[in-house]
């Protein structure tokens, strides 16, 4: 599977993110990331709709709930025809294989399913003292990586900074999505463990997950085309 660019779509309505992707008409339609303020304010609907212009959808409403309870949204979301689910990976292996099965169509068809790791927001101070976890934070996203993997997921959600690892120790297959991406002359607002387009696609990240450096930008086809530049073209 190739590398590319996810779009963060975190807009507050169906208008602005209709504005926002109007602009790439005629231009390459990005892969775009769906997440709980747009999806909460419009309903699945919005999926639709993105999905009938075109663009791969990564629909990231990182569940996180009793086994069953996940399962059934799970069934939910498998009728959207979305590209990528998550969920948390903190919710147990159990949690994840439920999640699976409710996922899976009765055909056998599904979306790729991915674990969230620890959120980019989070470092290792406030890992220590707000979740008691001790371990060192590459130790901890490794771990929940490999937890995905045992229950059938496809990859994880991990900052750029693990990516390396988690493929060193569970393959290239298992995929990488990471966020907390910025370019080098960027602000990086509250995103704790970041880098660069390019930093990402040498350490190997599988797909990378950008929002205000582009839907903030002045020119966002042009930001767009700078980050796929620097991490997806060969």
């Amino acid at each position: 599977m190739g590398k590319d660019v996810i779009v963060a779509c975190d807009f507050s309505s169906a208008e602005a993110v209709y504005s926002f992707l109007d602009k790439f008409e005629g231009e390459r339609k990005p892969f775009v990331k769906i997440g709980m303020e747009l999806f909460y304010a419009e309903g699945p609907d919005i999926v639709r709709q993105i999905k009938r212009r075109g663009h791969r959808i990564f629909l990231d409403l990182k569940l996180h709930d009793i086994p069953n309870t996940v399962k059934k949204a799970m069934e939910v979301l498998s009728a959207l025809d979305v590209d990528i689910c998550n969920l948390h990976a903190a919710g147990t292996m159990a949690m994840m294989e439920a999640a699976l099965e409710g996922l899976t169509r009765p055909d056998g068809t599904r979306p790729l399913l991915i674990a969230v790791t620890q959120l980019t927001s989070t470092d290792q101070h406030s890992m220590e003292r707000d979740l008691l976890i001790r371990e060192p934070m590459d130790q901890v996203v490794l771990h929940y990586a490999s937890n995905a993997k045992k229950a059938g997921l496809d990859g994880v959600v991990c900052s750029p900074r693990e990516a390396q690892v988690v493929h060193e120790c569970l393959g290239r297959s298992f995929l990488t999505v990471t966020p907390g991406i910025r370019f080098a002359d960027g602000d990086n607002g509250d995103q704790k463990r970041v880098m660069t387009p390019a930093e990402a696609k040498k350490i190997g990240s599988d797909y990378i997950v950008v929002g205000r450096p582009i839907t903030g930008a002045a020119d966002p086809v042009a930001a767009y085309e700078r980050c796929v530049a620097e991490f997806a073209d060969a």
